[in-house]
């Protein structure tokens, strides 16, 4: 599978070789659909926590006598039908963390990598002499217009510095280490920007 590379101007400079493995893989809608939850239940925090009637305050005394008032029985004010009483059945802290093995993972970023092919541009380098995020947005801009972005950085090292920092303020890309590549990402950008130091950081833990 060949694709053009361009420079930062938007301009064809060079022809690259995708690996079939990765690009051109069979298509596992079930395994990505199970790898997208995952990561959808592994962000979630399970932080909610409400208080049930052992954890609320009050409730020593019976609110009224038991007969005589016309009223329905009540032994006490934290009940769950009162209100600020305490709850029944609702959230507590707890970990939505789900397993998957490394392999499985893997399958499927080569699936929803050659699902979304056609949102690929090969960039023959980028990098940034200053940090700007004007110069940045220009570039991409010229790359692939006024949509979703996501451009893969080849690592985090001195070198990416200031493109990493020139991408933190840009409203319509987001910056990725390309180690990082993951099925949420890659199906909410309308483009995917991939340096060719990136292509060989994907090959190598997915080749």
């Amino acid at each position: 599978m060949k694709v053009d590379v361009y420079n930062l101007k938007g301009e064809k400079s060079d022809t690259v070789e995708l690996p079939d493995e990765i690009f051109a893989a069979k298509v596992n809608v079930d395994l990505m659909h199970q790898a997208y939850q995952r990561q959808m239940a592994n962000a979630r925090l399970g932080t909610h926590n409400t208080k049930r009637r052992g954890e609320v305050r009050g409730g020593g005394a019976k609110p009224w006598k038991q007969k005589g008032t016309g009223r329905a029985r009540r032994g006490s004010m934290i009940s769950a039908q009162s209100v600020g009483g305490g709850r029944i059945h609702t959230p507590k802290p707890r970990d939505y963390t789900q397993a998957m093995p490394q392999k499985m993972r893997r399958a499927a970023l080569r699936s929803a990598l050659t699902a979304t092919a056609e949102k690929i541009i090969m960039v023959d380098t980028l990098s940034m002499e200053k940090a700007r995020s004007t110069d940045l947005a220009k570039a991409l801009s010229a790359l692939a217009g006024d949509t979703r972005k996501l451009v893969l950085v080849p690592d985090k090292s001195e070198s990416y510095t200031n493109l990493i920092k020139s991408g933190r303020n840009l409203a319509n890309a987001k910056l990725l280490q390309a180690n990082y590549l993951n099925i949420r990402d890659l199906f909410t950008c309308e483009k995917v920007i991939i340096p060719l130091a990136s292509l060989d950081v994907i090959k190598s833990y997915l080749g």
